[in-house]
């Protein structure tokens, strides 16, 4: 079955997942190192890893695969959530894919590289807007409807 597994602990658009793994009736997974109240809903579970960096990471790229959805922000679980054979959207809406992944990791070591070398170097992208919120629901409902049709294993 398709699940949607969620990078809660930063994640912005929580209830708009929430909302379409509702109205097509999937279940949903938020992983988190603690601190998220469990929904009422049925249909989504909580899980809570140990504390240590990147152990909500692990347990997603473990338990997704083909037919799966991933909400995350994080290009290197993104990238191990692909090679599991599942689908990524990060929060703005932006769809990764093996075609995009390599480059956006590229970019992410030469940036930490970048402000490794130079403590002064300010970064930051833009604020999370309502248009990226509105990108986020049209491709998540995308995936979703389309994780729908893959065969599971």
């Amino acid at each position: 079955m398709t699940t949607l597994y969620i990078d809660a602990d930063a994640c912005p658009v929580k209830a708009e997942a929430e909302r379409v793994a509702t109205r097509l009736r999937l279940p949903m997974v938020l992983v988190c190192n603690g601190g998220l109240r469990p929904s009422a809903n049925p249909l989504v579970s909580l899980v809570i890893v140990q504390e240590g960096p990147d152990m909500a990471d692990r347990w997603i790229a473990e338990h997704c695969g083909p037919g799966d959805v991933v909400v995350t922000a994080d290009i290197p679980l993104a990238d191990r959530c692909l090679k599991a054979g599942a689908q990524v959207v990060q929060p703005n809406g932006e769809v990764l894919d093996m075609a995009n992944i390599g480059p956006r990791l590229a970019t992410r070591d030469l940036m930490s590289d970048l402000r490794a070398a130079n403590p002064f170097l300010q970064g930051g992208g833009a604020g999370f807007s309502k248009a990226d919120r509105a990108r986020f629901l049209q491709a998540l409902d995308r995936m979703m409807t389309a994780a729908l049709r893959v065969p599971r294993g």
